[in-house]
């Protein structure tokens, strides 16, 4: 079979380029991992090709034995993973299953509750500008400024003002544990259902290493990749009363065929989740963060919360420098981080007064506590020297270094 070089050289050249930056620089956003080529092998196969609409063994199409094995193979193994009653493996992104949740859930114009986006919620949990805030009514919950936590008698004053229809726990930038059972109390309290978006802490849930949503809420969605890492896509669970309005509302409510190809993916990825060695990696995604925390504070740079719990920490930066000049001084020293907002933030989404950091990614190339210090390390340096062309030359050429002597993939080059 000819190579996509011969192909489409084009296309190929553009994906080269993208496999040296993976090769060659530090990923850290939080959001980002790398998954096995066993998964990249699954979503690059003839399941592509094929039409499934529908649930396994309720096909609209023909021809479904073999996919609809597969499917039922993706649904076991999210059951063993996280324990849950009802499972629908089709969404194709975490914000897919959230809008399908909130359409199982809600009538337009009922409220939501969910943390405020500049405080690390999430677009799909009411922001304006997103389907989320447009259709239904969306009050926030924000951080206490002072320490840079979720102070639950906030939640629960907040929703016994506005008696949301939902609440909504988990979030895209919180370093901290998240109380589920505090949640649940209050929406308990207030006749809301609770429902948690664990897009970020999957990976960490699955091992064990955060407490469970699930025995707490009517939904959990999430995405599959980020510290569960897998193939980008979505995951939604619901418990015994709302699985059937789950199916429905995934499709024909809101997507049409879902992507085999991609669920075979979510299959290996969940079946590798499921081996000890996951735990193990989980484990050492947290100490990670941990380590590189600590280290920053060190060198006397201010962390939203002061710290973290799990794999992504926040840096403040309101006094020294933008969000957005870390981001590209550290991108020119071959780091990869995201400008983020921060409780209280001044500049605004596009500009920012932090960033966000995350370990997944580099804990799967292999890098231990001793690594997330080094790291740690050349973020403050390049943030201090982001207009020293010359130092950030020299921390990217150690960093060059360093993910060389830890591939990513070994046997790999573009096809």
């Amino acid at each position: 079979m000819a190579r996509l070089s011969e192909l489409d050289p084009s296309v190929h050249a553009a994906m080269a380029a993208e496999f040296v930056r993976q090769r060659d620089e530090l990923e850290l956003i939080a959001s980002e991992n790398y998954t096995s080529q066993a998964v990249m092998r699954a979503m690059g196969s003839v399941l592509t090709n094929k039409y499934a609409e529908g649930l396994p063994g309720r096909r609209y199409y023909g021809g479904c034995e073999h996919v609809d094995e597969v499917e039922r193979i993706a649904r076991d193994r999210a059951r063993s993973l996280f324990g849950a009653v009802g499972v629908n493996v089709q969404p194709h992104s975490g914000a897919q299953a959230n809008a399908a949740m909130y359409l199982a859930t809600c009538k337009a114009g009922d409220t939501i509750m969910g943390l405020d986006l500049t405080h690390g919620g999430h677009l799909t949990h009411g922001s304006p500008v997103n389907s989320s805030g447009k259709l239904y009514h969306a009050v926030h919950y924000q951080l206490d400024e002072q320490t840079g936590r979720i102070d639950l008698d906030r939640v629960r004053d907040l929703a016994r003002k506005h008696q949301p229809r939902l609440i909504i726990s988990g979030y895209s930038a919180y370093p901290r544990a998240i109380d589920f059972a505090g949640f649940g109390e209050i929406a308990a309290e207030v006749g809301a259902l609770h429902v948690a978006d664990i897009s970020h802490i999957a990976g960490l849930v699955a091992a064990g290493l955060h407490d469970s949503p699930v025995p707490h809420c009517a939904f959990v969605t999430t995405t599959t990749h980020k510290t569960l890492r897998g193939p980008r896509g979505g995951l939604i669970m619901a418990n015994r009363e709302w699985a059937n309005a789950m199916n429905k509302a995934v499709f024909p409510g809101t997507q049409g065929g879902p992507l085999m190809h991609v669920i075979a993916a979510k299959a290996v990825a969940f079946g590798e989740a499921l081996q000890p060695s996951f735990r193990a990696y989980a484990a050492q995604v947290v100490a990670n963060a941990k380590a590189m925390a600590e280290r920053l504070v060190e060198r006397g740079f201010h962390l939203v919360s002061g710290g973290t719990d799990n794999h992504l920490l926040l840096i403040d930066l309101q006094e020294l420098c933008s969000g957005s000049e870390a981001e590209e001084a550290l991108g020119r020293a071959g780091i990869t981080v995201n400008k983020n907002t921060v409780p209280g933030e001044k500049r605004g989404a596009f500009v920012t007064s932090g960033v966000r950091i995350g370990t997944p990614a580099m804990t799967t190339r292999g890098m231990k506590t001793d690594h997330a210090r080094q790291v740690a390390d050349w973020i403050a340096d390049a943030i201090h020297a982001r207009d020293d062309a010359e130092r950030l030359a020299s921390i990217r050429a150690q960093v060059v270094e360093l993910c060389r002597s830890l591939p990513v993939y070994p046997e790999s080059e573009p096809a």
